[in-house]
């Protein structure tokens, strides 16, 4: 069956919220794994037909626990997940391209192939306090995140990809 894997970090649950949303709609085509970033493995990656992967911008880089995803699984899968198919999705507190572009380099070392452009959720948190509170992401972006979960989702059933 194909599989496809979905790798988050979330601290305040904007990420969280994205990648759940995504999850779901996927689900409805194939099946679909979730894990948190601190909890995956290059195993995961070599056991899946597509990816997307989900976190905050931080500082205007890729989050530290999903840097350390990447970090770890890097080389283990490195020439064994060639033109699989990848999307992701970056909740941000201003405009997210940074992020997005750093997750595209380290998906360009693994030959993936990207199948959308990234999906950045703004939060427009400019503060500490707001930086730093749980988040509550608006119900028009979570359906952008179904949309592209069900079209990844659709896309390994038909073996678009």
């Amino acid at each position: 069956m194909t599989r496809l894997l979905l790798v988050y970090h979330s601290k305040t649950g904007g990420s969280r919220q994205m990648a759940e949303a995504a999850a779901d709609a996927a689900r409805e085509e194939v099946e679909t794994v979730i894990k948190i970033a601190a909890e995956a493995e290059p195993e995961d990656l070599l056991s899946s037909d597509g990816y997307i992967f989900c976190g905050p911008e931080n500082l205007a880089a890729i989050a530290g626990l999903l840097k350390d995803f990447f970090d770890r699984c890097y080389y283990p899968v490195l020439g064994k997940i060639e033109g699989r198919p990848y999307a992701q999705m970056v909740c941000a507190g201003s405009d997210g391209e940074n992020a997005a572009r750093q997750t595209a380099r380290i998906a360009q070392g693994w030959r993936l192939k990207e199948v959308q452009a990234p999906l950045i959720v703004c939060t427009h948190a400019q503060t500490p306090e707001r930086i730093l509170a749980e988040k509550q992401i608006p119900e028009d972006d979570l359906d952008r995140c179904r949309e592209l979960g069900a079209a990844m989702g659709a896309g390994l059933a038909m073996g678009v990809f």
